[in-house]
């Protein structure tokens, strides 16, 4: 490892630590925190694959395409992508289904792909994470089929039970628990003879990882694609990889009177059980025990669960200070905030997860996500320019959606004909726009030709929205100003010590405008100024900040009367509706 003679080789609290005759040099030492480190400032950008770029013509996005993107990644400010799955997959829940945890699913490339995709975003200096959805499978993935057969060592790969049989005769499922997309979260199967649990749809059976083999069987997974040369995973689902041993009925959470719905019950037996933050402990120290005995970048978990946040918190690290994931994902952006909320409740929210978070941790920040209407469409398209001002200049790690960089918009008008998202299909016509995922997922925006310029076929697996003839990448890289070049100006910023470092120091200065500072003492200040609503602001800020002050504008949205370089005065700051600002802060000498 270039660091002398290895006298022995641990893992401390995430971090590789190497114990050397004489100790590194200052270039190691240096060479060892980029190792550590690297992911603790990253702005992670998620590449859903079936709609970033069409590379062989069938309307459908694929790995090569991806690869053929990077440069412009590249060229944008990013250094790390998380791409949702790849694998081979029925596409049931488009991937979430896997039928092979270590093959490329064919309308996405093949293994040589993922090869020379891994190559080039090496070259480019970009880190990749992979998409790892380990609480089921696919009912097409050949562990399922064994299963069923009871095959020796996979007769409890599965959650599998008999049911109740009734005096009349009928068999009925072994307990009321409800499937996150409505009705029975269990299946009769009649070849074996028993129900299957499945918490999402019929066919994505759960794993049962009280069996140790399913554990190895993940376990190798892992291995196998950081062999690849991924940098990391984000962790599907993790809430529901364990359920009640005894499985006992949920209570009704009194917030519907639809027995079918997911919301009717309380699920205190079927999420977040105790054993998935071990589980999550044991993948941890599994990807730091292969960083430490690899060359590159310390491997990461990022984790996604919607669960309360003291809960959220523990994956970060449990009472005893056992290590889970670098970070679990802070939801609070799509979850808890949108276009109605006031200056406060930003402030609130942000300052709630800082304050919870373990000391010596990550923050991190979703924006958007494929699961949940896009920024424009959450917030407004006037806000675009905001909400990544503050995404990018918050403490810690930022996370974000292929087009949001464009401002691009949820397509609510794809007809029940084009509809593909599973739940909504099985919603049916008059609810299905309701449910549907499919208008946050449509094709990225490339220009204004045919298709947007993400295929070449004559028809796309999702339609195009179709705004794309003005709002198009190509068309904002040419444009003196624009959503895409805010967004390329805010990663350049981020390169700054005081976002890299500096303090975090929120006010809100009315019910509609919010600021923070970014400070280290003796340096330049960054600050940061929101106006959440519909009207014309103009705020005095004189006092939160440390006079004599020179304040000028770094970064100003597309529609801002304000520009870069511009000098302002701390008691008559102009907002426009919905405008934000970043703003830096330098002593008048």
């Amino acid at each position: 490892m270039g660091f002398g003679k290895i006298i022995a080789l641990a893992v401390s609290v995430g971090l590789v630590v190497c114990f050397v005759q004489g100790g590194p040099s200052k270039k190691e030492q240096k060479a060892l925190e980029e190792k550590n480190n690297w992911w603790k400032n990253e702005v992670f950008y998620q590449i859903y694959p079936r709609s970033f770029q069409d590379n062989d013509g069938d309307g459908i996005g694929d790995l090569p395409g991806v690869t053929s993107r990077l440069e412009y990644l590249k060229e944008t400010g990013i250094t790390a992508i998380w791409m949702s799955p790849i694998f081979e997959s029925p596409m049931v829940d488009f991937g979430y289904d896997i039928s092979n945890y270590t093959n490329i699913h064919p309308e996405y490339g093949t293994l040589d792909d993922f090869d020379a995709l891994i190559a080039k975003a090496n070259e480019l200096g970009i880190k990749v994470i992979l998409d790892f959805v380990p609480n089921h499978s696919s009912d097409k993935h050949p562990w399922f089929a064994k299963s069923i057969a009871r095959e020796d060592g996979y007769e409890d790969f599965y959650v599998w039970e008999n049911g109740t049989l009734l005096e009349n005769g009928t068999r009925v499922p072994p307990n009321n628990w409800r499937s996150v997309f409505s009705g029975s979260a269990w299946e009769w199967n009649d070849e074996r003879g028993q129900y299957y649990l499945r918490q999402f749809t019929y066919a994505q059976p759960d794993l049962n990882y009280r069996n140790p083999a399913v554990v190895q069987a993940m376990d190798d997974t892992l291995q196998f694609w950081m062999n690849k040369g991924v940098a990391g995973f984000r962790i599907d689902a993790v809430i529901y990889t364990y359920e009640d041993i005894q499985q006992r009925d949920e209570p009704l959470s009194g917030t519907t009177s639809d027995p079918n719905s997911y919301d009717y019950l309380d699920h205190i037996y079927t999420k977040n059980q105790d054993e998935g933050y071990v589980l999550l402990q044991h993948w941890r120290q599994l990807l730091d025990n292969y960083s430490a005995l690899n060359e590159g970048p310390l491997r990461i978990m990022m984790t996604e669960g919607y669960a309360p946040l003291t809960m959220l918190m523990d994956y970060y690290e449990d009472a005893q200070g056992v290590q889970g994931p670098q970070f679990p994902f802070n939801f609070d952006f799509i979850t808890e905030l949108n276009a109605n909320s006031l200056a406060a409740d930003f402030v609130f929210f942000i300052e709630r997860w800082l304050i919870y978070m373990p000391r010596g941790h990550v923050a991190n920040w979703v924006m958007g996500n494929h699961d949940n209407a896009r920024v424009a469409s959450r917030f407004g398209a006037q806000s675009v320019d905001a909400m990544n001002m503050l995404m990018m200049t918050l403490p810690g790690i930022g996370v974000t959606y292929n087009g949001e960089e464009l401002g691009m918009i949820d397509y609510r008008d794809i007809s029940w004909e084009e509809t593909v998202d599973q739940p909504a299909c099985e919603a049916g016509i008059d609810n299905y726009k309701w449910i549907s995922r499919d208008p946050e997922r449509t094709p990225m925006q490339w220009s204004d030709e045919a298709n947007a310029g993400f295929s070449n076929a004559s028809a796309t697996w999702l339609p195009v929205h179709p705004n794309y003839k003005e709002l198009n990448l190509r068309n904002q890289q040419q444009a003196q100003r624009s959503h895409y070049k805010v967004y390329q100006s805010l990663l350049k910023l981020r390169q700054l010590s005081a976002l890299k470092n500096g303090d975090f120091i929120p006010e809100v200065v009315n019910r509609r405008v919010f600021a923070f500072k970014r400070e280290i003492k003796g340096q330049n200040t960054l600050l940061t100024i929101i106006n959440v609503k519909n009207q014309t602001e103009q705020v005095d800020i004189s006092d939160f900040i440390d006079l004599p002050n020179r304040l000028q504008v770094l970064v100003a949205g597309v529609d801002s009367e304000h520009r870069a370089g511009e000098r302002l005065s701390p008691e008559a700051i102009a907002l426009a509706p919905y405008e934000g600002l970043v703003i830096q802060l330098s002593k008048r000498k």
